[in-house]
């Protein structure tokens, strides 16, 4: 453990991991302050379950656009930089808002200002999200690549450690702490990643040495298509082609070069971003339309849109009907990600040789079954026989969240091997915008069955009807399963 702390020190330098650990830190322990925000929307604001759910699916919705924020930091440099400079912007941008709320009482209280402010929040952490994860993909190019899995350990490592220790102060904190000194204490945090910034060193584009064939992309969109029945990880291309085409591009940037000499400095500048920008859109763009692409990806969208997020509603009667203390809900949490971690093994052990479709499929069929728990607690046919609501929640947490793993291990796979060269991290980031984006959809959808079925604050009756609808739906997602290749398995070959 020492030597391998040694070698990856030698490799990336303790600056850098330093600050990796600290941002995916960060991420996991946000846990800790919107335990509070769930909490201020219900006894401060007194929102109703469903404009409470729909207020946070808006105050996420940056999380959904995250290519975006590749694209300007690979197309945009700032003062020659494309990484550090915005990871500064981002955490200035995740900092400030807790900042306000600590000491705005005002703002704190009003619905639409918490909102604007903690969507500007969420825009920060989402774009820190993007360039960390960037940062690890140039970091472990050439030399450094036999140490990828390893970094990639250690972030998912410092998240998991973030977010169990950020459910267990969570609810502690907001048993002991005033809610504006939870926001103040968690800024702590931003502060020191903004700190961490200034000890990482970033070379400037302009010293960097590019090969002429990769100055401008040269992936796999050359007008070609995918066929289908030649597996993704073995297509190639002649690299007669590729030097042909290195040739052309090269004549065409001098061509470029020369009309550009016409336009001032700061116009050549802004003209030459707005083409990099544009290329990039349109790369993204002829990728993802690809069937091969598209197809799987509509799928996992499909499948997020068609049911009903109703976690807000769950917490309002958790907390109003059960009476748990945010201390337990906190636990409940930590009790997910043990869920989770459990899953993850079980898939890698046992699941992954299996066909893509045979995983989705028994993940919502579990998923489905999985809301008789919910139903039995809502029904109080636990306490008939003896069984305390607590370690219903307990176990339920514990069990959404594994089977829930089943399906995003498939997701992460499936997008990992879908991704052409020459735009991993921006097509990623769309993958991952997708799943966001259609989580954000769900809770909107879960937002409006909660208010169709009048299930308000105080006022649960319709709870069961809503639940069994949620449970249905579950099986909606089955019948598209023929979206997913056919022998996609879960191993990330």
């Amino acid at each position: 453990m020492i030597e391998w702390t040694k070698q990856l020190n030698a490799a990336f330098g303790v600056s850098f991991l330093w600050l990796i650990c600290l941002i995916y830190f960060t991420q996991g322990f946000r846990s800790f302050v919107w335990t509070s925000i769930s909490y201020q929307l219900k006894d401060i604001l007194k929102l109703s379950p469903s404009a409470s759910q729909f207020m946070l699916s808006v105050a996420f919705f940056p999380w959904s656009i995250k290519p975006l924020y590749g694209i300007l930091s690979d197309c945009i440099p700032i003062k020659g930089r494309r990484r550090i400079p915005y990871l500064v912007i981002a955490t200035v941008l995740s900092l400030v808002p807790w900042f306000i709320l600590g000491l705005n009482a005002t703002l704190r209280d009003s619905t639409w200002h918490l909102m604007v402010l903690l969507t500007v929040q969420n825009l920060g952490s989402a774009m820190a999200d993007v360039v960390v994860d960037a940062m690890i993909a140039e970091a472990v190019r050439f030399d450094r690549a036999s140490f990828s899995g390893d970094l990639q350990s250690v972030s998912w490592s410092a998240m998991a450690l973030g977010g169990i220790c950020g459910s267990l102060l969570g609810g502690y904190a907001l048993s002991n702490l005033r809610i504006d000194a939870i926001f103040l204490l968690f800024s702590v945090l931003p502060c020191i990643q903004l700190l961490s910034c200034c000890f990482v060193e970033e070379n400037s584009v302009n010293n960097k040495v590019i090969p002429e064939d990769s100055i401008v992309r040269d992936s796999h969109m050359n007008g070609s298509t995918l066929d289908e029945d030649i597996p993704l990880n073995k297509r190639s291309r002649s690299s007669t082609r590729r030097r042909k085409k290195g040739k052309k591009n090269a004549k065409s940037r001098s061509e470029y070069t020369s009309k550009s000499n016409t336009f001032e400095k700061g116009d050549s500048l802004a003209l030459k971003w707005f083409h990099s920008l544009k290329e990039a859109i349109y790369d993204l763009c002829r990728a993802f339309r690809q069937p091969m692409i598209l197809r799987p990806m509509s799928w996992f969208f499909l499948a997020l849109i068609t049911i009903p997020n109703l976690s807000t509603v769950i917490f309002y009667y958790q907390t109003e009907v059960l009476n748990l203390e945010p201390s337990f809900l906190g636990t409940a949490r930590v009790v997910g990600w043990l869920g989770l971690m459990l899953g993850t093994f079980i898939y890698n052990r046992h699941l992954k040789y299996m066909t893509l479709r045979r995983i989705l499929m028994c993940a919502h069929i579990g998923l489905a079954f999985l809301n008789l728990l919910q139903i039995v607690v809502v029904s109080r046919k636990n306490l008939a026989f003896g069984v305390s609501d607590k370690i219903m929640v307990l176990f339920g947490s514990a069990l959404a969240d594994g089977i829930n793993q089943f399906k995003f291990m498939p997701f992460l796979i499936l997008s990992g091997q879908l991704c052409p060269p020459g735009i991993e991290g921006t097509l990623f980031a769309l993958f991952m915008s997708i799943n966001n984006l259609g989580t954000t959809i769900g809770s909107f959808v879960g937002a409006g069955l909660a208010s169709i079925l009048n299930i308000e604050s105080g006022s649960f009756d319709n709870l069961l009807l809503g639940i069994i609808i949620h449970a249905l739906c579950n099986f909606i997602p089955i019948s598209f399963l023929f979206l997913i290749p056919k022998e996609a398995t879960g191993l990330s070959a």
